[in-house]
């Protein structure tokens, strides 16, 4: 478990623990807005727990391991380098092409 998710998991129990202790203390001293108040955060928690957690789910990209990962990206790198030197090699023919042409048209004057 990474540290991130065992941070979030500390959170969620301290929002369980403030809220149910919260409204135990609100109830022993009768004061029934603020027990509702927690209450209703305890409620909504768990409602939104569900959607929490699927959309956490779904934010995984279905993901390679990182060494096929660099492999891939390695590969990918390697391809572009090719046709880099592919391109260059072609602009020096055509250079060479243009000079010929120049040359030959300078002599035929």
């Amino acid at each position: 478990m990474s540290s991130r998710s065992t941070l979030w998991r500390l959170a969620g129990v301290a929002f369980l623990l403030i809220n149910l202790l919260g409204g135990v203390y609100a109830g022993i001293t009768e004061d029934w807005t603020h027990a509702a108040v927690h209450i209703g955060l305890l409620i909504g928690a768990y409602v939104a727990w569900p959607f929490a957690s699927r959309a956490a789910r779904e934010d995984q990209p279905n993901a390679l391991p990182a060494d096929d990962r660099i492999e891939y990206l390695q590969q990918s790198v390697e391809a572009v380098a090719l046709e880099v030197e592919r391109l260059r090699q072609a602009q020096r023919f055509n250079e060479r092409l243009r000079a010929d042409q120049v040359e030959n048209s300078d002599r035929g004057r």
